[in-house]
């Protein structure tokens, strides 16, 4: 990761000494006043994904600028989408001035919040809002990472046959699938890559039922981007794998999302060998963005609202967990990451040509 989304201790620090000298006009324990909070989408901060992401974010930057939880930071958790707008309400109840809303999902709530509270700085994340100065939109090149499992799909598979499970289908999860599809597609345009959408971010039980349906069909690789869902993924896996040996050529991978989800790909096969069947991860640095941007506020930065910031893999706002994979599938994605970043390699994304 570059220097856009690193330093964040250094930038602590100066946000320190900075709000030393400044008057507290709050009961926050940071001089300036800075208390952030995070408003998830239904997955909530344990979907192992994209909401855990940016809590695990948020707590880093609480923990290294020696923050109070529940003072200085939190998180709201969204059971329903009828949550949303009485969690960002509550958020600014309680004194928060930097608000996250994690997701698309997110959209409306947020720019009905944004537009009652204008002394409050808002973050949507993988959605744009525009014509509002209190509010930055975030986006990701999910379809950068994509392609690269794509890649790892497209080397593993023994039977040219593989999975995609999404959660809802949107803009945000079609940049994901498309790229996925253009990965694959340039190890092998035979390779056949199924396509299933689970409506939901938190229905782990139907996720599961689409992998079952998946890998009887034949596809031995699944790539997940469904969020909580995507735990049902895993679990077919597991069931599935338990059952043969660690080595056997029967065996069945998926593909993480959002964050290094290898540990839940542990399991001991039926030869008592312990294994795993993570091939490998996409990354989304939701957590880091969160810091960077929480880092900024309490540093007293200008909030730069109305502004939509998208990353990828040259800023190192996306990446790819590449510990597990075969050396030669590990070189051929890294090959193509460098080509990505130097311009060489434009991934579609299903988005920009509609």
């Amino acid at each position: 990761m570059n220097k856009k989304l690193i330093g964040f201790g250094l930038l602590a620090v100066a946000g320190l000494a900075l709000a030393a000298c400044q008057r507290n006009t709050s009961s926050s324990s940071n001089s300036n006043g800075t208390k952030v909070a995070i408003v998830t989408d239904t997955g909530g901060v344990d979907d192992k994904s994209f909401n855990q992401s940016a809590w695990e974010g948020l707590q880093a930057w609480g923990k290294e600028n020696k923050l109070t939880k529940d003072t200085d930071y939190t998180y709201f958790q969204s059971d329903s989408e009828s949550d949303y707008a009485t969690n960002l309400d509550s958020a600014v109840s309680k004194g928060y001035n930097l608000i996250f809303g994690i997701g698309y999902n997110l959209h409306s709530a947020v720019e009905s919040a944004a537009k009652e509270n204008t002394k409050v700085n808002y973050v949507i994340v993988d959605d744009q809002i525009t014509g509002l100065d209190n509010v930055k939109s975030v986006l990701f090149a999910d379809n950068e990472g994509a392609y690269l499992a794509g890649i790892a799909a497209a080397k593993q598979t023994k039977t040219n046959k593989v999975g995609f499970v999404g959660g809802v289908e949107s803009d945000t999860i079609t940049r994901f699938e498309t790229g996925f599809k253009a990965g694959v597609a340039s190890v092998n345009k035979d390779i056949q890559v199924d396509v299933k959408y689970v409506g939901s971010y938190n229905d782990a039980a139907k996720a599961k039922t689409i992998a079952a349906t998946m890998y009887t069909d034949g596809a031995d690789v699944i790539y997940h981007a469904a969020g909580g869902s995507g735990t049902g993924v895993f679990s077919q896996a597991k069931e599935i794998d338990e059952k043969l040996a660690a080595d056997a050529s029967e065996k069945v991978w998926v593909i993480g999302v959002d964050r290094d989800q290898t540990e839940e790909g542990n399991y001991t096969a039926s030869d008592k060998t312990k294994s795993n069947f993570v091939l490998t991860s996409t990354i989304k640095e939701v957590g880091a963005v969160v810091k960077d941007i929480s880092n900024n506020q309490l540093k007293g930065k200008a909030f730069d609202g109305n502004k939509t910031t998208t990353y990828g893999l040259k800023d190192g706002g996306i990446d790819i967990v590449t510990k597990n994979l075969p050396d030669a599938t590990k070189k051929a994605v890294e090959e193509a990451k460098q080509q990505i970043i130097d311009g060489k390699i434009t991934v579609p994304d299903g988005v920009s040509t509609k």
